[in-house]
């Protein structure tokens, strides 16, 4: 019950705790990311492994992986919201506006680092605060 920035995506490739999140708590609900999330993650994660001097086609392998516990939602699913997300993203970052477009189609809050979704009209969780969410009873 979670939309995912592409940011999260790759701290979950580069790092431990949002990993061990997504599969520890994947009986808590869903996993979402738009289409242009992965496409992100896919576009970025090479940079920045070749910039820590790490291999690229594990990360991408990891990456592809995670798509099995995140689900993609194709553009045709968000795209109605398109002029609201960027209405509410106004003087911020406009290529995010997918995420949240996918929050307001799902009705789920967002998880991501990105502070440009503050203030958007969706719940929005930090992966040091999200934990709290995940561990909410189930309803």
């Amino acid at each position: 019950m979670l939309v995912l920035d592409a940011n999260i995506l790759i701290r979950a490739v580069l790092g431990t705790r949002v990993l061990w999140l997504l599969r520890t708590c994947a009986e808590r609900g869903e996993y979402v990311a738009p289409d242009s999330a992965f496409r992100e993650a896919r576009e970025e994660l090479p940079v920045i492994l070749e910039r820590r001097a790490m291999p690229v086609a594990p990360g991408l392998t990891t990456l592809g992986a995670i798509g099995e516990l995140v689900r993609t939602i194709e553009f045709e699913t968000y795209a109605p919201m398109e002029a609201l997300a960027r209405q509410r993203l106004a003087r911020r970052d406009q290529d995010d506006w997918p995420v949240l477009a996918s929050a307001l189609v799902l009705g789920y809050p967002i998880w991501t680092e990105d502070t440009d979704f503050f203030g958007c009209g969706v719940a929005t969780w930090t992966t040091d605060r999200v934990e709290l969410y995940l561990a909410k009873p189930v309803s």
